[in-house]
């Protein structure tokens, strides 16, 4: 399996279900594993749910934040059981381990999952190009975190193998995650500054043009074209103000 897929827990409360966890990635060939402030690891009770997994975990790195854990990804998907006022891309298992294997053979990708009971934050999912959705009963739909480690993970193994068709392939310089939240927090400041974005209510129109420009998935050259817009009209604006 690929190197470049990360499999990422977000603040587990569990350690069983991080050893569970690892070792349904070690069954389907996975061995990258970050975890985003997890409570009461490293556990004897982790070791003893992986089960033989115990290389996994050795190698596990814990990050203090999600964006650390997403460093240097050029693709992030989300795990989502709930609906958001917001739409983001939803694709199910399946079209989501095709997805995730094609981009990794560019550069680094990341698969991530949330809390136990909570998942991920509307904030964790901005961070995200495309949410994946694994259907079930819509009578008793709460699916454990491990088992739902596996079935992407199984997944994951069987678009390996070739069973599944693959999407043209993009070989475009993609912007990593941490470089992409630079952007963003490039254009919140300049809209704040032109008065465009309500300072009392950010997050509404940030939220989706998240989802806009994770949409097109933009590359470096793209960024840089966006940022040097971004520049020439902050100093528009501080000519105006002082007539320089």
């Amino acid at each position: 399996m690929k190197t470049s897929i990360r499999i990422v827990l977000v603040n587990t409360t569990h350690p069983g279900n991080i050893g569970a966890a690892a070792r349904a990635m070690k069954n389907m060939g996975l061995a990258r594993l970050c975890l985003v402030q997890p409570q009461g690891f490293p556990c004897a009770e982790a070791t003893a749910r992986a089960s033989g997994a115990d290389d996994v975990l050795a190698n596990a790195v814990v990050c203090q934040s999600l964006e650390q854990a997403l460093a240097g990804c050029r693709f992030v998907v989300g795990t989502s059981a709930r609906s958001r006022r917001i739409s983001w891309p939803v694709e199910n298992p399946r079209q989501c381990a095709v997805r995730l294997l094609q981009e990794s053979k560019q550069g680094e990708v990341a698969l991530v999952f949330g809390r136990e009971h909570s998942g991920l934050t509307n904030e964790e999912l901005e961070k995200c190009h495309y949410l994946v959705h694994i259907p079930s009963n819509p009578d008793f739909s709460s699916l454990n975190l491990a088992a739902a480690v596996q079935v992407l993970s199984y997944e994951l193994m069987m678009a390996q193998t070739g069973r599944s068709a693959q999407p043209e392939e993009d070989a475009r310089e993609l912007v990593p995650a941490e470089e992409m939240e630079s952007f963003f927090g490039h254009l919140e400041q300049t809209l704040l500054e032109l008065e465009f974005l309500n300072a009392h209510q950010p997050r509404k129109l940030m939220r989706r043009l998240r989802r806009l420009f994770n949409r097109a998935r933009l590359d470096k050259t793209e960024v840089n074209i966006l940022r040097g817009i971004l520049a020439a009209a902050q100093g528009r604006k501080f000519y105006k103000k002082t007539g320089r």
